[in-house]
């Protein structure tokens, strides 16, 4: 008796925990259902794979997609609609919003935005600041949250945490992993004349210096083997730092970005200026060797793409008056196919950094893997295929990417979320559909 299923994908060479595997996938309410020969079986909706390579859906942890309040630069659906154009199933999004996301309604409200606007799965992070320190083991369990976040440099009002002790009180407060952004504010005010004097994005990294970011790391990971409290260092740039927390991963897991592993001082400040500037910054070939042998080496966790959109308007303030941030959403698959083409990585170790990886830090329920009984997420590549990289092509409200003109090899064909085909060949399909992330200690 032949099986029914919703979606059958077949002849494509799918990355299950077993390896490389030429087999059909079977999807039905959702779930992955069936892993192998599907000869008998019929489906609703049968896709061709064939030449293609079926990763689990790709998860960026790191996001900022700037609603509520700053919305000129990006919103829900747009960001969402670049994560499906780049292949990436499911998003956190940051909490330096306006008003920024830091109380239960501030979440419940983004939550209720992304509903019928959302084209991938999402979650919110709450951000710590000194006045929610006692509600937030309450409210990191929420619907849709999808954790805490520090910065300890680079923000606004009270998202800053700068000083130990609430830095200390904040990790004191419950169990889930906490994200963090690792600069030391006070070196940042002291430094400040370098980038007012300098006036170009050239001193943007000679400002935000390799010490830095290493004096808020080793703060952050003192106060967290005092708290016994887990914490998830956010877009690690410096060899110096990956030297420490090599030494402290029963504590500390670790991302970078493609960004970073893509750029180096100090070709990307001259040829692209302000479009270079971001928080921490693109530092020289050192440190991005250093950032490839982590990656290597299994001291990197995970990527995020810190997808940060500004107009171009903003963008082309003299600097430093010009903000830091740039698009990445959308690009994070295909830049890192191009490094695996390279010999940079394996398609493996790809899949451990965006999918398993992901779902291991942050307790995901249900993705991560293709394997029976996780939600039908599916980044859908071609291996093969060559293609330039266009602000034409970027969904990001902005417009551009600093990555315009980049030729690529490897390429995202298809975004499948549980079951639902919301990208193929460059089109997006169908109605948003996203829904809240579902964590397995959040129940």
């Amino acid at each position: 008796m032949s099986k029914t299923y919703d979606l059958i994908l077949r002849h494509g060479t799918v990355v299950t925990p077993n390896g490389l595997q030429r087999i059909d996938v079977g999807v039905r309410d959702g779930r992955i259902t069936a892993l192998g020969e599907l000869r008998d079986a019929s489906a609703a909706e049968e896709m061709d794979m064939r030449g293609l390579t079926v990763l689990p859906g790709v998860i960026d942890t790191q996001v900022h997609f700037r609603e509520p309040g700053l919305e000129h630069k990006e919103d829900l659906a747009s960001g969402t609609a670049a994560a499906a154009q780049g292949g990436v199933v499911a998003i956190f999004e940051m909490p330096n919003t306006k008003p920024s996301t830091t109380t239960a309604d501030a979440i419940a409200d983004k939550v209720a935005r992304a509903k019928g606007r959302a084209w991938v799965d999402h979650a919110f992070f709450i951000g710590a600041a000194a006045e929610n320190v006692a509600r937030l083991a309450e409210w990191e369990r929420l619907p849709g949250c999808a954790g805490i976040k520090i910065f300890m440099g680079s923000s606004t009002g009270s998202l800053l945490v700068a000083d130990d002790t609430t830095l200390a009180a904040v990790l004191g407060q419950g169990t889930r992993r906490v994200a963090v952004h690792c600069e030391d504010e006070e070196r940042l005010a002291e430094r400040k004349p370098i980038a007012d004097q300098g006036g170009h994005a050239r001193v943007h990294h000679q400002w935000r210096d390799a010490e830095t970011a290493l004096r808020a790391t080793k703060r952050l990971i003192a106060l967290a083997e005092v708290a016994r409290r887990r914490v998830h260092v956010l877009h690690v740039t410096t060899a110096e730092e990956m030297e420490f927390l090599a030494d402290h991963k029963d504590f500390a897991t670790v991302e970078t970005t493609p960004q970073h592993l893509t750029l180096a001082a100090p070709e990307c400040y001259e040829r692209l200026g302000t479009y270079a500037q971001m928080n921490p910054p693109i530092r020289d070939v050192h440190h991005r060797d250093a950032l490839w042998a982590a990656v290597s080496n299994g001291v990197v966790d995970v990527l995020g793409s810190d997808h940060a959109p500004h107009t171009r308007e903003e963008k082309d303030k003299p600097y430093p008056q010009s903000p830091s941030g740039m698009t990445g959403v959308q690009t994070l698959v295909p830049l890192m196919l191009d490094h695996i083409k390279q010999g940079r990585l394996t398609l493996e170790r790809f899949v451990d950094l965006t999918s398993a990886g992901p779902a291991r830090i942050y307790n995901i329920a249900g993705k991560g893997r293709i394997a029976v009984g996780y939600d039908a997420d599916f980044t859908v590549v071609d291996m093969k295929a060559e293609r330039t990289i266009t602000n034409d092509w970027i969904e990001s409200r902005c417009g551009w990417t600093p990555f315009d003109g980049k030729r690529v090899t490897g390429w995202p064909v298809a975004t499948i979320v549980r079951g639902h085909t919301v990208m193929r060949d460059g089109q997006l399909l169908g109605a948003p559909m996203g829904e809240p992330v579902r964590f397995q200690d959040c129940r």
